[in-house]
């Protein structure tokens, strides 16, 4: 299995007994009733949102966010809050764990996530993502300056904006090495004296008796399995976000020691054993 990280999965997803299909049924199909009534929803109301208030969305995203709640209730997936969304100008950076990294850290707060332009083209996922207002960047550095105009018109427009700067996702028990590309972009003449970074962290609690790293989602490992495996578990864990103070850009003298920053705040987040 290549991998996009060095971790291989030590497990394969455990096969579903009947007990486990009912489970899958029995969320499954509230989950799809709530997107397929609200995502049209929410496309129908973005036309007349976009006509009057142009970038601004004073009111899809609160669609998003219902879903995302709701969502976390029908699995019965636990979310634990610490610490408060940042005002003001900025972007969240997180650790990356998992598919349902989306619908926990949009259950918080109203945001937008920074995504590579290929998920724009995944079935399913590439559609929802596009009507949520994702916003779609080349992690090229050659890019650098379109990236910064999108983000500043965006954030402008009073979007908080969603990275994982670890450039792919894990196991959960770990915090990967952050990227630094994006972070240049808060470093423009528009946004450095008032954008900040808000570092979050994602801490998986997998459900008593399964593998610590039950939620994680990454490298080569099928998206299909995985859904079904949290659909279907006996009984849930839960997730605590916890959003740490946020950092000024402007305390900062470039991108490397603002992500070097964010990152190890991020990664204090985790129990101690796991810091390292």
């Amino acid at each position: 299995m290549s991998t996009t990280w060095q971790g291989i999965p030590d497990r394969a997803p455990e096969p579903l007994g009947p007990a486990d299909w009912l489970r899958v049924v029995a969320r499954g199909l509230p989950l799809l009733a709530l997107l397929m009534i609200c995502f049209p929803t929410l496309l129908l109301l973005r036309l007349p949102e976009r006509a009057i208030f142009g970038l601004n969305r004073p009111f899809t995203p609160q669609i998003t966010r219902f879903v995302c709640l709701n969502a976390c209730r029908i699995l019965g997936l636990e979310r634990q809050q610490r610490g408060q969304p940042m005002r003001g100008q900025g972007a969240y950076v997180a650790n990356h764990v998992s598919w349902l990294d989306i619908f926990v850290l949009n259950a918080g707060k109203p945001l937008y996530f920074v995504a590579k332009s290929e998920v724009a083209g995944w079935p399913g996922i590439g559609w929802l993502a596009r009507g949520t207002g994702t916003v779609f960047i080349d992690r090229d550095k050659r890019q650098a300056a379109v990236q910064t105009r999108l983000f500043t018109a965006r954030l402008r427009a009073g979007h908080r904006l969603l990275f994982f700067p670890e450039g792919t996702s894990s196991d959960g028990l770990r915090v990967l090495p952050f990227k630094t590309t994006l972070f240049q972009a808060f470093f423009s003449d528009a946004l450095h004296d008032v954008a900040q970074i808000q570092p979050v962290t994602l801490l998986y609690h997998a459900p008593q008796g399964t593998d610590p790293g039950f939620y994680g989602w990454w490298g080569d490992m099928a998206l299909a399995p995985a859904i079904l495996a949290v659909l279907g578990a006996a009984r849930q864990g839960a997730v605590e976000v916890i959003y740490h103070d946020p950092l000024k850009v402007s305390d900062f003298t470039d991108r490397k020691t603002l992500a070097a920053t964010a990152e190890a705040t991020v990664r204090r987040g985790l129990p101690p054993n796991l810091q390292g």
